[in-house]
C-alpha cells in the first residue's frame, strides 16, 4: 500500500488529501500526519513513505533523499527554495508545487502593503487611538498617479499585481531577465533592468523567488537608489532583501516605509524590522483564503496522484529550470 506522508502544518489538509487520493488511486493509500520542521524529524516521519507533502520551515537535503526511498516530494507553495531539486532529480525523485494557487490573493495582498504604507495607514490609526486627529501625522504622502511602481520579477503573482495597479495610473516598470518586454508589455509594464529599476521606481513590490541568484539581491545599494518617499513592498522570501540595508534605510529615513508580508526568520525573534511605526508586517499570510487553500490542497493531493499512478504531475518542478 502507498504511504503519503503529510507535514502537520496548517496549510495543508489531510481529509483534502485522503479524499482526493481514495477517488484518484486504483489502490488504497495509506495518509499520514507528521511534525516536521527539521530534516531530522521528516527523515524520521517518513522512512518507508513513497510521498512527502513538506512546509516552508522542513529542508528536504541531500541527506534526506539519501535517507529516504520517496517518489515524489510535494511543496505545499508556490517556492520550493527549501528543496535541493538537483539532488532530488539525481535520484529519481519527482518534486513538485503549486505555483498558482494564491495569486490573486499575494497579488492583492503585495498591493493592499503598497497602498497602506503609501497612504500612512499604520501611524494615522495609531495617532487616532492615542487621541491625536490631524492628518499631517501621515506628511509626506505623494500622489500615486504620479509614481513609477517597480516589480522585482515578472512572474503570475506580480502580472496580476500590475493589472490591480493599472487602474491607478502610475507608471510601470519590471525587473525580470526570464521574461521579454513584449511580454511584460501586454501588461501595460515597460522591461528594464536592474539598476534602472531602483533609479526609477518610487515604490518596489518584491516577487522574486528566492534563489542563490536573489538572495539579499535588494541590498543596500539598491535600496539606496530610491526615495525618502519610496515604499519597498515584500511577498516573495525574507532573505530577498537585506534585512540589514532594509532597517538602515528606515532607521536614517532613506525610504518612506516597508510593508513585509516575509521575514528573514518565520516566527520572528526580536525582528527590529517588526513594531516600528514604518512598518507593516503581516505573518505570512499573503497566500490566504479559503478558495486558495481549497486548491492549494487539491492541486497538491492531484500531484501525489499522477505520481502514485505513474502519470507527470501539473506541479512538477523542471530541475533545468532558469529560474532555479
Amino acid at each position: 500500500m502507498p504511504r503519503v506522508v503529510l507535514s502537520a502544518f496548517p496549510m495543508i489538509d489531510p481529509e483534502t488529501y485522503r479524499k482526493v487520493l481514495a477517488d484518484t488511486v486504483d489502490e488504497p493509500v495509506e495518509v499520514e500526519v507528521a511534525e516536521m520542521g527539521s530534516t531530522e524529524r521528516l527523515i524520521e516521519a517518513a522512512a518507508g513513505a513513497d510521498a512527502v507533502v513538506t512546509d516552508i520551515n522542513t529542508p528536504v537535503t541531500e541527506a534526506a533523499l539519501d535517507a529516504l526511498d520517496l517518489a515524489v516530494v510535494v511543496r505545499s507553495a508556490v517556492g520550493v527554495d527549501n528543496i535541493d531539486v538537483a539532488a532530488a532529480a539525481e535520484r529519481g525523485v519527482t518534486v513538485t508545487r503549486v505555483p498558482e494557487y494564491c495569486t490573486e490573493e499575494v497579488a492583492t495582498h503585495s498591493v493592499s502593503l503598497l497602498f497602506a504604507c503609501l497612504r500612512s495607514l499604520k501611524p494615522y490609526d495609531d495617532a487616532v487611538a492615542a487621541g491625536d486627529w490631524s492628518w499631517e501625522v501621515g506628511v509626506p504622502t505623494r500622489r500615486v498617479s504620479a509614481s513609477t511602481i517597480g516589480l522585482l520579477s515578472f512572474g503570475p503573482i506580480a502580472r496580476r499585481a500590475a493589472e490591480q495597479l493599472s487602474g491607478f495610473d502610475a507608471d510601470l516598470v519590471a525587473y525580470d531577465p526570464f521574461v521579454d518586454a513584449e511580454e511584460m508589455a501586454d501588461y501595460g509594464v515597460e522591461k528594464v533592468d536592474f539598476d534602472a529599476l531602483f533609479d526609477r521606481a518610487d515604490h518596489v513590490g518584491v516577487y522574486a523567488p528566492l534563489t542563490d541568484a536573489t538572495r539579499g539581491i535588494v541590498d543596500a545599494d539598491a535600496l539606496g537608489r530610491l526615495s525618502e518617499d519610496s515604499v519597498v513592498v515584500n511577498v516573495s522570501r525574507g532573505p530577498v532583501v537585506d534585512a540589514d540595508a532594509l532597517l538602515d534605510a528606515l532607521a536614517a529615513d532613506e525610504i518612506k516605509a516597508a510593508g513585509l508580508d516575509v521575514l528573514a526568520e518565520e516566527p520572528p525573534e526580536d525582528d527590529p524590522l517588526v513594531g516600528r511605526d514604518d512598518t507593516v508586517v503581516t505573518p505570512h499570510a499573503a497566500w490566504y483564503s479559503e478558495e486558495a487553500r481549497d486548491d492549494l490542497n487539491r492541486s497538491g493531493a492531484a500531484d501525489v496522484a499522477a505520481v502514485l499512478n505513474g502519470e507527470t504531475p501539473d506541479g512538477r518542478v523542471d530541475p533545468e529550470a532558469d529560474w532555479l
